[in-house]
């Protein structure tokens, strides 16, 4: 039996008798405390299936698309180091312009105040 083999054949008896574990030793009868949507020791004021608002996606959206942003420029400074660098910084201020352009719009049209 090769190496590759018995490797799989380890992690597949293993994720088995894991498998088989998980099903046995889990409490089979929770309490209602836990069954609750709080667990801080508090009851419920009201439904925990409230709705989010809408411009709480928006901003969550934008702060994600930042942070993207924020990763796919750290690798510029290393940019200098090919053969055509301009067309590296080139590419970067467009997507710098577009993100600033797509922030300005939604700044104008009032997406980001929270009060109406």
């Amino acid at each position: 039996m090769n190496v590759i083999s018995s490797a799989v054949l380890i992690a597949s008896t293993l994720s088995f008798l894991l498998m088989l574990v998980s099903f046995w030793l889990p409490q089979l009868n929770p309490d209602y405390e836990k069954l609750s949507p709080y667990e801080c020791g508090f009851d419920p004021l009201g439904s925990a299936r409230l709705p989010f608002s809408l411009r709480f996606f928006l901003v969550a959206i934008l702060f994600l698309l930042f942070d993207l942003e924020i990763a796919l420029l750290l690798p510029i400074p290393w940019a200098d180091q090919m053969n055509n660098p301009t067309l590296t910084f080139l590419w970067t201020s467009c997507v710098l312009l577009l993100l600033t352009l797509g922030l300005i719009y939604e700044w104008l049209q009032g997406g980001l105040e929270w009060a109406e």
